[in-house]
């Protein structure tokens, strides 16, 4: 949550303080888009100015920009801290996809400013920004291991590639997050609430699991 605390937002703690911008604009373009989200609302949550902001941003873009790259960058951090080319590759799968959906679980604000990021601008930002390019660029190296490692063994069907993979694993884990409020309404079930979220989970994991499995029971 953005501090309240003014004394924080210093100099002397300039870390501190582009954390907390970070935060709570996180927080408004989550809610407004990058459209509606605005600059004086993120330096009011804060206690900090628009001065402050664009000394360290230089734009309401940039920092948009950190915002996307940051969403980002944290779900392929944490794909690579599990290691999954240390597990075998059904395993490696099926937590790699359980801990996907935990994190956005986790970090709802993170699949909002996505969805927005095509909503509004249909990946503009993205395709100006060659450090996403990068950042993704790993999860297709880690799906390839897997699938390369669970075909060798007879494991995994042919077919799929790392891409296909990736789109199905993240409709999936999306899904959740976008469509929440409609499908609780429509169908009454919410898909991450606490009497339905583990099965819901489950039922996802083991979906992704018979999309690649030779041999799914």
């Amino acid at each position: 949550m953005p501090a309240t605390n003014t004394a924080r937002n210093t100099r002397r703690d300039p870390e501190t303080t582009r954390r907390e911008i970070l935060d709570a604009a996180t927080a408004e373009f989550a809610a407004k888009g990058p459209l509606g989200g605005r600059i004086d609302v993120i330096a009011s949550l804060t206690h900090t100015s628009k001065r402050m902001i664009y000394y360290y941003f230089k734009s309401k873009a940039g920092l948009y920009r950190e915002v996307l790259i940051e969403a980002y960058e944290n779900i392929r951090r944490r794909e690579i801290d599990l290691r999954p080319e240390t597990l075998e590759p059904e395993a490696a799968l099926r937590i790699l996809t359980r801990e996907t959906l935990q994190h956005f679980e986790n970090n709802a604000d993170a699949v909002r400013i996505i969805a927005y990021e095509n909503l509004q601008y249909r990946a503009e930002t993205i395709a100006q920004t060659p450090r996403l390019f990068e950042i993704n660029e790993k999860t297709l190296t880690i799906l390839d291991d897997i699938l390369a490692r669970g075909r060798a063994s007879g494991v995994f069907r042919e077919g799929p590639n790392a891409t296909d993979l990736h789109q199905v694993l993240s409709a999936l884990a999306l899904n959740r997050i976008e469509h929440q409020a409609s499908f609780k309404v429509l169908f009454n079930r919410d898909m991450l609430g606490r009497e339905e979220s583990f099965d819901n989970r489950t039922m996802i994991e083991d979906a992704v699991l018979r999309f690649i499995l030779a041999n799914p029971s």
